[in-house]
């Protein structure tokens, strides 16, 4: 049985129909065995070298995955020798490049290859090994081409630090915490594994080793609020390299013992690849060998679902988004009229969903030791760390199906009550909601030489507070909740000048502004309040020419770029999504062209989106939003997000059209072609083909508006 409620007539002239009909074909095609949706999760090639680079100082010398990582690095290289963030950058980065540049030539490689020359005369064009980050500076360490006394200094005794000091792990974002418990001890115990002599890059250093400034840049005057850490780092440095350690071996094994509980059933760690392969390399460095059960699983994790091939290369995902994925495609399917009832595939998701809750006490529980569990993570073994984003999706779609659940005690009201438990015990002091912890927020913690990449704290956001209001308003709760009154407040207070939402998960005023705008309506505000109606209209405003909508990662750096970019499937979904949720008339002219362009360029169900339209960090330190015109020129990022991590989620440019083509029905009713017009018969209407499918509602679209 199909995903579609009704499938169109073979006669039928309702374009949005039968493109939505052939959108939930391919959607239940992709759908896993087991029940739930997952697309590749696509980054930087820093992913494949420190791989390479991690398998290097493990000594793994025979994994039969390495040829395909290399050509994986091959692929991604730009026209210019340099590897970039994100598709389409507008430059290279200096420390992917450099890293890459490092493992190639741990793997083999040629230095006089094209592929090195071109990456070599890149890094030196570009301040060659002067200017690059703490974390490229570790890995240089690591393989012997970097001194270990010219990187920041991680104290292993940072373990006895209980949570109510000024400074501990737990004030470290979750992603930073699990990467730096494994760093102290490799930085302690300057672990080390050079490159062979003939694969050693002298030649990234064509006037001597000691040439570049290896000393930490101090970015700011002593006399400020960044001087005291620079101190405190030399004095670490110097405590360091002392023969007179107390309580160091203590620390260290205290660091294993966390890091050992932490590890998933998969053998990764926090669900991400950087602690896991710095925790792989701290265990092997304190004694425990390759074929140790901790450090086997950990190793066999990366030939699991963690990899994929492509173009004749494996990828290797920092993370990977099945729970993400399943709850959106569910939303997705709800929005296009479909019901459980009817559905074996949404059967199937479901009890997979409901399977895959979390009431383990993870790391959350150290700030909120009260608080029971009732979460979902982003992948699907990561006990530890449930996150916001993830169960607000997961109950607003619980919530939903419950309503079609004929049974006077529904299997989803336990779930429900401890997802809503759970989120209300996690909004955070200013009425939002961070990603994985409450009043994750000291911005001081940014200051630390340390610091240079990324994100190191988790502070609330506009999208993931906007989804728990809309998970919380499908279970009834209005402005008289005071938890969603104070939410509503801080999403006010976040709003733009010009009327937009900064958005921190995905790319970036479009899919923050969309996320609000649906949230507001479903609380029972009345949408055409002149703020919400400002954030509406300067949605409408960027809409591009084609009909559709985009927005580059650059404007993370350029407040210009706000709302700008090339068309993309996703972005175009969000819009339409902001857009519908207005509760007027006025806008729909916009989105019957929004609508065209979806329908124009679906291809075979589905879309094509090369563009990177997620967000792992904007390259902030902090975060959330800051003033562009007065803070980024610290950053030491321009337009390439040199601190940034972007990620192309493979399906978002799938449900999220889904989504808009769904609610787009639901506000327009069918849209038909004229009388007489060319017949749309798709592959499950007909047996014409994807293309001649795609020919006919390019054409039938055009008589749409």
């Amino acid at each position: 049985m199909t995903l579609a409620p009704t499938v169109p007539p073979r006669d039928s002239s309702d374009v949005l129909g039968l493109g939505i009909a052939e959108s939930l074909a391919w959607l239940q095609a992709d759908q896993k065995a087991a029940g739930f949706w997952v697309g590749a999760v696509e980054s930087n090639s820093c992913m494949e070298a420190e791989w390479i680079l991690a398998m290097h100082v493990l000594g793994v010398s025979d994994d039969p995955k390495l040829p395909g990582v290399v050509q994986a690095i091959l692929n991604q290289q730009r026209e210019d020798g340099a590897w970039e963030v994100y598709q389409g950058a507008e430059g290279g980065d200096i420390n992917t490049t450099v890293e890459c540049y490092a493992a190639l030539r741990a793997a083999g490689e040629d230095p006089e290859s094209r592929p090195l020359r071109e990456a070599r005369a890149w890094i030196q064009q570009h301040s060659g090994m002067s200017r690059l980050r703490n974390f490229t500076k570790y890995w240089l360490a690591l393989i012997g081409e970097w001194p270990w006394s010219e990187t920041p200094t991680l104290p292993p005794e940072l373990i006895y630090l209980p949570p109510w000091m000024p400074f501990n792990i737990y004030q470290f974002a979750t992603w930073a915490r699990g990467t730096i418990l494994p760093l102290t001890i490799l930085s302690a115990r300057k672990a080390t594994r050079p490159l062979p002599p003939d694969r050693r890059l002298d030649e990234l250093f064509p006037e001597g080793r000691n040439h570049p400034d290896h000393r930490l840049p101090r970015r700011h005057r002593w006399i400020s609020w960044e001087g005291p850490f620079y101190l405190i780092d030399r004095m670490l440095r110097w405590y360091s390299n002392s023969p007179i350690q107390p309580g160091r071996e203590t620390a260290i094994r205290l660091c294993l013992e966390w890091i050992i509980k932490h590890q998933e059933s998969d053998g990764s760690w926090a669900g991400i690849q950087p602690p896991w392969i710095y925790a792989l390399m701290a265990l092997n460095q304190e004694g425990y060998p390759l074929d140790h059960p901790v450090v086997r699983a950990g190793l066999d994790g990366f030939n699991s679902y963690w990899s994929y091939e492509r173009e004749g290369a494996t990828y290797l995902q920092a993370s990977e988004s099945p729970v993400w994925d399943t709850v959106l495609s569910l939303q997705a399917i709800l929005d296009c009229g479909c019901q459980l009832k009817d559905s074996p595939s949404m059967e199937a998701a479901v009890q997979w969903l409901l399977d895959h809750q979390i009431t383990f006490p993870g790391d959350w529980k150290v700030q909120s030791p009260k608080l029971t569990g009732g979460g979902w993570a982003f992948q699907r073994t990561n006990r530890h760390y449930p996150d916001i984003d993830d169960t607000a999706v997961a109950l607003l779609v619980l919530h939903r199906l419950r309503e079609q659940s004929p049974e006077p005690t529904s299997r989803f009201d336990d779930a429900i009550e401890k997802a809503t438990h759970w989120l209300l015990g996690m909004q955070c002091s200013n009425g939002g909601w961070g990603a994985y912890d409450r009043d994750n927020t000291h911005a001081w913690l940014t200051k630390i030489p340390f610091s240079d990449f990324g994100e190191l704290i988790d502070p609330p956001s506009s999208d993931v507070t906007a989804h728990v209001i809309e998970a919380l308003a499908a279970g009834g709760r209005t402005l008289d909740d005071p938890a969603v009154a104070r939410a509503v407040r801080f999403l006010r207070a976040e709003q733009e000048d010009d009327g937009s939402w900064f958005g921190r998960w995905g790319v970036n005023h479009i899919y923050g502004t969309a996320a609000v705008l649906p949230a507001l309506r479903a609380v029972g505000i009345d949408t055409r309040e002149p703020w919400i109606r400002q954030g509406a209209e300067w949605l409408a405003s960027r809409q591009n020419p084609d009909g559709g909508w985009g927005e580059t990662c650059a404007s993370y750096m350029d407040a210009t770029l706000r709302g700008v970019g090339t068309s993309t499937a996703s972005q175009t979904g969000w819009a339409l999504m902001g857009l519908l949720a207005i509760e007027t008339r006025g806008f729909d002219k916009i989105i019957r062209r929004g609508i065209t362009f979806l329908l124009d360029r679906q291809v075979s169900g589905t879309w094509n989106e090369p563009e990177y339209t997620g967000t792992g960090f904007p390259g902030y330190g902090v975060g959330h939003r800051i003033d562009l015109q007065h803070v980024a020129d610290g950053l030491e990022q321009d337009t390439a997000l040199q601190r940034g991590f972007m990620i192309n989620y493979n399906l978002y440019r799938h449900y999220f059209p889904l989504m808009a083509l769904g609610r787009a029905k639901s506000h327009f009713g069918s849209v038909r072609m004229h009388s007489g017009h060319t017949r749309y018969e798709g592959p499950i209407l007909g047996e014409r083909t994807a293309e001649q499918a795609h020919t006919d509602v390019e054409a039938a679209t055009r008589k749409f508006l």
